[in-house]
């Protein structure tokens, strides 16, 4: 397996147990309110109620979240070969190494801690296109692309 697909089944992996936990979260409000529906009445049980109804709906966002993460990861093809940095680049800079996927945790492999940027965010918008020995500034850090993968 290549660095770069131990990268990708490492963050697979993240998002589906995220998922995993998220929908389980879910499913126990459900379950909650569900029974506390059976058993209670009056302004707190509404109140109740209400909240964890708001407590779900942040869950089923950050689940739809983690569900458009996980499938932008999936369509990444490592076996690509970049020159430029593009979606599933693996880019080294100023001794670190960026995952151009999306935003998530920083994870090490085989030693080397990598950082998961989004493309749409202020240092994975700068790099995108850019190519080896390129340099991009993002307030007064500056960095230098020394390989992309």
């Amino acid at each position: 397996m290549t660095f770069k697909q131990k990268i990708k089944v490492e963050y697979q992996n993240l998002l589906s147990e995220k998922i995993q936990e998220l929908r389980f979260m879910i499913s126990d409000l459900a379950r909650d309110a569900q029974n506390d529906a059976k058993g209670s009445a009056g302004d707190k049980h509404e109140t109740a109620l209400a909240m964890m109804h708001l407590e779900q709906e942040k869950l089923n966002h950050k689940l739809a979240e983690n569900l458009n993460q996980k499938a932008l990861i999936d369509k990444i093809d490592t076996n690509a070969k970049h020159n430029k940095v593009a979606l599933g680049s693996l880019v080294q800079a100023n001794g670190m190494w960026f995952y151009i996927s999306g935003a998530m945790p920083k994870i090490q492999i085989d030693e080397i801690a990598i950082i998961a940027v989004s493309s749409e965010s202020p240092l994975g918008s700068q790099l995108m296109g850019k190519g080896g020995g390129d340099v991009v500034q993002i307030n007064s850090n500056v960095f230098q692309i020394k390989a992309i993968e």
